[in-house]
């Protein structure tokens, strides 16, 4: 995809150098107790910067918007849950892994809009607030269950990566 990445650990202060964008992967483990990156996270909800978020880092989103997780009973596994994306009306296939969710509820008044839901459980399954620039999925996109049901996500946050840069990549640095 043509950007350049930096990896930092889970209690990275986000604030300490300039980048481009944030992208929260996947990890194991309750969300709730991620508060020392949720606080970091909540520092940089500004708009300046894109984010976007993948499963646990979908889930600290949700949290860093003030929204509430809870332990699922048996969790979402497999590579055939049926997602509906709220805005193209399309139902994608998707792959999840994970054991707690976003309580939809607990979003509500916040910035955070809805973009898609578990057609299984009516879990939410995406997040994106427009004006900050966040984006937030709970299933694994790069795991293309169905046919790159989920490929356009990426797409979407390049589109606003280079919103940041003007739509032009950074040559410099090889990056958006």
């Amino acid at each position: 995809r043509d950007v350049t990445i930096k990896r930092v650990p889970w209690d990275y202060d986000f604030t300490q150098e300039e980048c481009d964008g944030y992208f929260l992967s996947n990890g194991p483990g309750d969300p709730a107790k991620c508060d020392i990156t949720i606080k970091h996270i909540k520092k940089i909800l500004t708009g300046d910067r894109p984010i976007m978020g993948i499963c646990l880092g979908h889930q600290i989103i949700g949290l860093s918007y003030g929204g509430k997780t809870y332990k699922m009973k048996f969790g979402h596994r497999g590579a055939n849950h049926p997602v509906k994306n709220l805005i193209s009306g399309k139902v994608e296939i998707t792959s999840q892994n994970h054991s707690y969710a976003i309580k939809a509820d607990s979003i509500s008044g916040t910035e955070l809009k809805v973009t898609h839901v578990n057609l299984i459980d009516g879990e939410v399954e995406g997040m994106i607030d427009e004006r900050n620039k966040v984006i937030s999925i709970q299933y694994h996109p790069e795991s293309a269950a169905g046919p790159e049901d989920s490929g356009y996500i990426f797409k979407m946050f390049l589109k606003n990566l280079e919103s940041v840069r003007g739509g032009k990549p950074n040559a410099e640095k090889n990056r958006y």
